[in-house]
């Protein structure tokens, strides 16, 4: 029998491997560098979350909400979101959208990275 799905990793290509990575580390995710591989990356680590940079071919990333119109570039889970909200503001982080419960029944909010994509970060209630 099947054991299904257990995790997903969220890839992000950028112009800048190391500055995303600057602004990723400055909210608590740990980076390990793999720079001088064949296809150049970066792994991001925090609590139960990876993500791995890419070296984009573009100077800007385009937003998901940008190019299609709405929606999220990733969507973080997480048990306490208003701490996590909380210290996200005090380091500086722009919060797009405060906590709030949505019309799909998520509480949730939204922070802004270097890049400009738009992070969402929430629960089931």
């Amino acid at each position: 029998m099947s054991l299904g799905l257990s995790h997903c990793l969220q890839i992000f290509p950028t112009p800048d491997i190391r500055a995303t990575a600057g602004f990723y580390e400055k909210i608590g995710f740990r980076t390990v560098f793999y720079l001088e591989a064949a296809e150049p990356h970066a792994c991001l680590y925090r609590d139960g979350v990876e993500i791995v940079l890419t070296k984009s071919a573009l100077e800007k990333i385009v937003p998901n909400r940008m190019q299609h119109g709405y929606g999220y570039d990733a969507y973080f889970i997480a048990h306490d979101q208003k701490e996590l909200e909380e210290e996200l503001a005090a380091l500086g982080i722009t919060i797009v959208r405060p906590l709030s419960t949505t019309d799909y029944n998520n509480r949730e909010f939204v922070f802004e990275d270097v890049d400009g994509r738009w992070i969402a970060v929430g629960n089931k209630m």
